[in-house]
């Protein structure tokens, strides 16, 4: 049942805020409510503009007292539920980025990007565990884990936060970490927006200034024998190196380099934090298996990690879902090909497979809610939507490609990259059974009313 809000109480909260607050019809309601996937648009009941933590939580105690739900957006890119009936938060407004460079940490607020957080570090010789895509939100790219392009040499970005500001739904803003609420710094750390609205945290940096990387693109016809010698090639790899390989679907648009427009390849992404000469050494298995189409493997500053994914900046329509695997067996590899290759009848636009292990399996200190980490590797699908009205008749492009292939997964995924799966049946699956429990019973103490549920919801 939709809770009814009369205009008095919407006038008290906007009285109580230093940022607008915004009703559907509003000017900037369409702007503060936009998500980068379309597929999934936002209509909230209301939006409250934060400009700080003091409004994040009068807007959180104004919900609780209203009944009200509550949604957190930054760049939207989380976005994968409809918020009907909510009040949004938009904490884009809060993007300060402070860098310590005697602690070599970072204290990031609500709403800045990756990006920024680049950017603030490269200065002082440093950088953060960014992820593929930089200009997505910080903090919630870190409360989901934070798989890094360097992940394999240097773990999740979860595994390095030092502290965190949250907002529970209790309306209290506390300051958490591994002594003050451990509970819920272990919580925190992996278990995705389930407690509250993180207003800020400080997270650890590494003294890296560039790597060697980027991704070879090769033509779709190599398919089958890229796959069998990524594989081969991947499990023999040191932790300096983390790879990915990618079946790619690219539209005809100027965008898009005129050696992969319209037409179907297959990039192999490495990022390797060692040697120059040692890094070719290690990648000539894969030069060997045919000329790649286009070359942009390199010397690259670290500002520029966002190349080897080269993932899309412009919002779009997409359906997402993932699965994790122990192993590739040839029995996955041939599937994949079948109905995500060159010849499958509309295949999706991304098929990626992420190599897992290194310090990514290995469990932080102090330990925290990151799942996952006994895979080795991640299986991700980005297809168009499924027609709602056709839902019922028409199995998405993406999930045909998942059936193909799970019976050999884990039947788990990344917390970041779980996409449609958003039942709590679905989502428990991103944690070993026992993580799971204990979220789940840290749900019931810190948001016993479920103000948070949208999202990947643990309940």
């Amino acid at each position: 049942m939709t809770s009814i809000i009369t205009p008095e109480a919407v006038g008290a909260l906007r009285g109580a805020l230093r940022g607008a607050v915004l009703a559907p019809g509003q000017e900037g309601y369409e702007r503060e409510t936009a998500a980068f996937n379309l597929a999934v648009p936002q209509r909230p009941a209301l939006v409250a503009v934060a400009e700080d933590a003091a409004d994040i939580a009068a807007a959180v105690r104004f919900a609780a007292r209203h009944d009200l739900p509550v949604a957190v957006q930054a760049t939207g890119h989380g976005a994968v539920t409809r918020v009907e009936g909510a009040l949004l938060i938009g904490t884009r407004r809060m993007d300060g980025v402070s860098v310590d460079p005697a602690t070599a940490t970072a204290r990031i607020e609500a709403g800045a990007l990756l990006s920024q957080v680049i950017e603030a570090a490269a200065p002082h010789g440093l950088a953060p565990l960014t992820g593929s895509a930089p200009g997505v939100g910080a903090v919630g790219y870190v409360l989901g884990g934070g798989l890094s392009p360097i992940g394999r040499t240097h773990g999740y970005a979860a595994d390095h936060v030092r502290a965190l500001e949250v907002v529970t739904a209790d309306g209290s803003l506390r300051y958490v970490d591994a002594v003050t609420e451990p509970d819920l710094f272990w919580a925190l750390r992996g278990g995705k927006g389930n407690f509250g609205v993180v207003t800020a945290l400080t997270v650890g940096l590494f003294p890296i200034v560039s790597l060697y990387g980027g991704a070879l693109y090769f033509d779709g016809s190599l398919t089958g024998p890229l796959l069998r010698a990524y594989r081969d090639w991947s499990s023999g790899l040191p932790e300096t190196v983390t790879t990915s390989i990618a079946l790619l679907r690219l539209p005809p648009l100027p965008q898009v380099p005129e050696p992969l427009r319209g037409r179907f390849s297959v990039a192999v992404r490495v990022a390797c934090l060692g040697d120059r000469d040692e890094a070719e050494k290690l990648l000539a298995p894969i030069r060997a298996i045919g000329e790649p189409v286009l070359d942009g493997v390199g010397e690259l500053p670290f500002a520029a990690i966002g190349m080897i994914h080269a993932d899309p900046v412009d919002p779009m329509p997409a359906w997402e879902r993932s699965l994790l695997f122990q192993d590739l067996p040839d029995a996955v590899l041939d599937a994949l090909a079948e109905s995500a290759g060159p010849d499958a009848e509309a295949p999706p636009f991304v098929v990626e497979i992420r190599q897992l292990g290194g310090a990514l399996a290995r469990q932080a200190a102090p330990a925290n809610a990151v799942g996952g980490r006994s895979a080795a590797y991640s299986l991700l699908v980005v297809g168009p939507p499924e027609p709602e009205e056709l839902t019922s008749l028409v199995s998405p492009i993406g999930r045909r490609v998942l059936d193909a292939v799970a019976p050999w997964s884990t039947g788990g995924s990344l917390p970041n990259f779980q996409g449609a799966a958003t039942s709590p049946k679905e989502v428990a699956l991103a944690w070993p059974a026992d993580v799971h429990a204990r979220l789940v019973a840290l749900k019931h103490r810190y948001d016993p009313a479920g103000l948070f549920r949208f999202g990947h919801s643990l309940v």
